[in-house]
C-alpha cells in the first residue's frame, strides 16, 4: 500500500467506503467481452480483440457498445445493439465472472470495523446487484447504485454526493475505492479522497490520475481504521 497523499490521521478518519464494481471489486472482464462480440456476431461482424474490449469498459454499457460497433453506426442501429448486449449480458454475467481475491476478506474486516460501504459504478444498477447478490457480497453495502441510478454518470460527482447525504458523514471521511481514472476523477469532483487499485481494468492509467491512495488488494484497507 502506497499513501501519497493520505496522511495516517486521514485514514483513521475515514468511515464511508465507495466501491467502483468492474475491475475494482469483480473480474467481469471476459463476460463482456464475449458478451459484446456477441452482439457483434448478431449484426454480422467480427469478434473484437479482448484487450481492446477491456479498454472500452468504464463509462457504461451504452458507451461500450458505441465504441466497441465504431462510428458507422447511426444511434438507432446502436440502441438496438445494446438491447442485444444487455439481454445476452444478463443471461452470462456469471458465466465467468468472480470476485478479486482479498475482496471478500477486505470488505468483511471493513464491515466488522463498523465502515459503512456503498458502490458506484456506471454498470446498470440491476445487473451490478444482481452479480453483487451471485457472488455472496451484496450484504456488505449500505447502497448499491449504477450508471442509470441518476441523471449523470461518473466522473459526475452526483452518484457520491447522494451517499453522502445518505450516510451523513462528511466529504473528508469518505473514500472512493476503483481502478480507473474516471473514479479518481468522480472522487475529485466532489471533494472526497481517493484509493486506486492496482490489479483492475484501468490500473495503467491509474498514476497519472493522482489517486490519494495506491492498494494491490482491498485487504490492505483493513488496516485504516
Amino acid at each position: 500500500m502506497t499513501s501519497p497523499g493520505l496522511s495516517r490521521e486521514a485514514l483513521r478518519a475515514l468511515r464511508l467506503f465507495i466501491f467502483d464494481l468492474d475491475g475494482t471489486l469483480i473480474d467481469s472482464k471476459l463476460d463482456l467481452a464475449l458478451a459484446v462480440n456477441a452482439t457483434r456476431a448478431s449484426l454480422g461482424l467480427g469478434p473484437l480483440p479482448h484487450e481492446e474490449v477491456y479498454g472500452y469498459v468504464g463509462h457504461g454499457a451504452p458507451m461500450l457498445i458505441r465504441r466497441s460497433l465504431g462510428p458507422s453506426f447511426d444511434d438507432a442501429a446502436v440502441e438496438k445493439a445494446l438491447q442485444f448486449f444487455l439481454g445476452y449480458y444478463r443471461e452470462h454475467m456469471l458465466d465467468n465472472t468472480v470476485a478479486y481475491p482479498g475482496v471478500a476478506e477486505g470488505l468483511a474486516e471493513l464491515a466488522a470495523h463498523g465502515r459503512t460501504l456503498a458502490v458506484l459504478t456506471n454498470k446498470p444498477v440491476r445487473f451490478s446487484t444482481d452479480i453483487l447478490k451471485g457472488l455472496g457480497l451484496a450484504h456488505y453495502f449500505r447502497s448499491i447504485y449504477g450508471g442509470n441510478s441518476f441523471e449523470r454518470k461518473k466522473p459526475d460527482p452526483m452518484g457520491v454526493e447522494v451517499i453522502l447525504r445518505e450516510t451523513g458523514v462528511e466529504p473528508r471521511q469518505a473514500i472512493l475505492v476503483g481502478d480507473s481514472e474516471i473514479d479518481v476523477e468522480t472522487g475529485h469532483n466532489a471533494g472526497i479522497w481517493t484509493c486506486g487499485v492496482t490489479y483492475g481494468l484501468g490500473s495503467d492509467r491509474l498514476h497519472d490520475a493522482r489517486p490519494d491512495l495506491l492498494v494491490d488488494s482491498l485487504t490492505a484497507l483493513v488496516g485504516t481504521p
